[in-house]
């Protein structure tokens, strides 16, 4: 509920403050005298689309503050929360404009983005009136309207949608894959058979290469090592070591210990002697192949080298690639079983969606016929009693919302031709029509503040009064603020303010008071006469007040 608005320096408005109501909140005052700029003040706080040229002239600054009331089961709380903003049983919406056209927006004294303030606004604030383009009279929102008279909820609905359009997704990409592999199939086959014949191994192309290696070596240096082999034996060093050792030692008695030191140097020489001759030995060893194997080795690694070429990857990447290539064809084998499962799925599925959207249907079809019943009820005390509303339920392709299109057509006339509410109601006649239409579907509604502004254009007597009880009626249960001309209507409110027009030091300003006592009956008698009021106006606002 709207609390409080204070509005400085926007239009005509220097400094404005209101304290709101529930029930039926009524402003009145004479055309020109500001009362759309309470509307517009009230539009920018909300972040709704509007004048640009909203700053006072002579002030550098525009600011709106915007309190509401919120109830612990408004949608306002989760959009805060999923915003990151304060969460409190008030909320503050505040916005400034300054006079190059910036705008600033915070709710809860937190900067935020005008799509917040959007989202919020559409929780808080309903407007209607002759040029309501964004509700009532929206045909993209009837259904939802309806759905909303109707008490339906579509959760099942919508989960057996989504499901469906889950299991069309997965199907629609299994046939293509089906169709892609079937098209590669020979491709496919032969390549795998290709990769399965040759069989590579992650590592084999470095093992490979080394061993390629070191047998193209081996034929380089063999020869030399063998040679060295064979001065290192024993008819080489070995024999030369061996002879010197065995000369020293028969003379070592005779040289007084003076050859001990040489005779242990040679014995550690043979040591290291044999440890380079095994080495040697081994190295042959090693050195020692087959040519074939060298040729064979050599015509593996080519063939790997080769294929990771083909399919332009790494040779380590090659068993890898044969494993999809093994996949794709397990795909194309057991692919049209996978599809006539998924089929048999999607047929349960929309089975199941279709008889739900036939049960939604059925529902929106008998709230339809109520809807147009509620309708001609409230419309005869509104001088609509030849006018026939007709809600007209037409197919509308399969959506998450079901497979309806819902439109709200009238015809003012008996005999005259149905069509868009919008299009065939006059602008008297519009404004009634809506507000029948509020009437039927605010039933047991509340937590949410409407402004009619001027809906009762164009009516007067009996009529305005219906209007005003009808107001009146909706209020009961929700906060209602109505900008009107007739005093009928204005009569009807629980409370009232006058907007009026003065000049001061030049300059025009507008102002807003509280209408209580005398001073409402005056207002309300200058509806009903004019300029001047006379005692019997005012006999006929007391009237009117009750």
């Amino acid at each position: 509920m709207l609390r409080g608005l204070n509005i400085k320096d926007m239009l005509l408005i220097d400094q404005l403050d209101l304290e709101f109501q529930s029930g039926l909140n009524v402003l009145t005052g004479e055309t020109g005298a500001g009362k759309s700029i309470l509307l517009d003040s009230l539009g920018f706080v909300l972040g709704w689309r509007g004048r640009a040229d909203l700053v006072r002239t002579g002030a550098d600054q525009g600011e709106v503050i915007a309190v509401f009331e919120l109830p612990n089961n408004h949608p306002a709380h989760e959009i805060l929360r999923d915003a990151g903003l304060p969460d409190d049983d008030d909320l503050i919406l505040r916005r400034t404009n300054s006079r190059d056209g910036r705008k600033t927006a915070y709710v809860n004294d937190r900067r935020c983005s005008g799509e917040v303030l959007r989202n919020l606004s559409e929780t808080l604030i309903e407007l209607h009136g002759q040029h309501d383009d964004r509700g009532l009279l929206d045909p993209k929102g009837h259904r939802d309207l309806l759905d909303t008279f109707a008490g339906l909820d579509l959760t099942d609905l919508r989960t057996a949608w989504r499901e469906r359009a889950r299991l069309q997704r997965e199907l629609d990409a299994a046939k293509l894959a089906l169709e892609t592999a079937q098209a590669d199939a020979d491709y496919l086959r032969h390549a795998a058979d290709e990769l399965t014949t040759l069989s590579p191994e992650v590592g084999e192309d470095t093992t490979l290469d080394e061993k390629r290696r070191l047998m193209q070596a081996g034929e380089r240096i063999r020869e030399d090592i063998a040679k060295a082999a064979n001065a290192l034996g024993p008819s080489g060093a070995e024999s030369m070591l061996g002879d010197a050792t065995r000369w020293l030692e028969g003379a070592s008695d005779k040289a007084e210990g003076r050859l001990d030191n040489a005779l242990q140097s040679l014995s550690r020489a043979m040591n290291e002697l044999g440890d380079a001759q095994r080495g040697v030995e081994d190295t042959l060893d090693a050195l020692d192949f087959d040519p074939m194997e060298l040729e064979n080795c050599e015509e593996r690694l080519f063939a790997i080298r080769a294929l990771a070429r083909k399919h332009n990857v790494q040779p380590d990447e090659l068993p890898a690639l044969a494993d999809d290539f093994a996949n794709r064809l397990r795909a194309i084998d057991t692919g049209a079983d996978d599809i006539v499962a998924l089929e048999s799925k999607l047929a349960a599925a929309a089975k199941s969606y279709d008889d739900l959207a036939k049960d939604v249907h059925d529902k929106r079809t008998k709230a339809g016929v109520e809807l147009s019943k509620s309708m001609s009820v409230e419309l005869s005390p509104l001088k609509l009693e030849r006018a026939v509303f007709v809600v007209e339920i037409t197919d509308a392709d399969p959506s998450a919302s079901g497979i309806d299109t819902v439109t709200f057509t009238v015809a003012t006339n008996p005999g005259a031709p149905a069509g868009p509410i919008n299009k065939i109601a006059s602008g008297g006649e519009l404004s009634r029509f809506l507000l029948a239409l509020k009437v039927c579907l605010t039933k047991g509604s509340s937590g949410i503040t409407m402004i009619f502004d001027e809906i009762d254009r164009g009516v007067g007597g009996a009529t305005a009064d219906a209007v005003g009880r009808r107001l009146a009626g909706i209020a009961r249960d929700a906060q209602v603020l109505v900008v009107t001309h007739s005093p009928q209507v204005a009569a009807k409110g629980a409370h009232q303010w006058r907007v009026s027009k003065s000049v001061r030091d030049g300059a025009t300003f507008s102002t807003v008071e509280p209408m209580l006592g005398d001073a409402r009956i005056d207002e309300i008698a200058r509806m009903l006469a004019g300029d001047t009021i006379t005692a019997e106006a005012r006999a006929a606002a007391r009237s009117l007040l009750g």
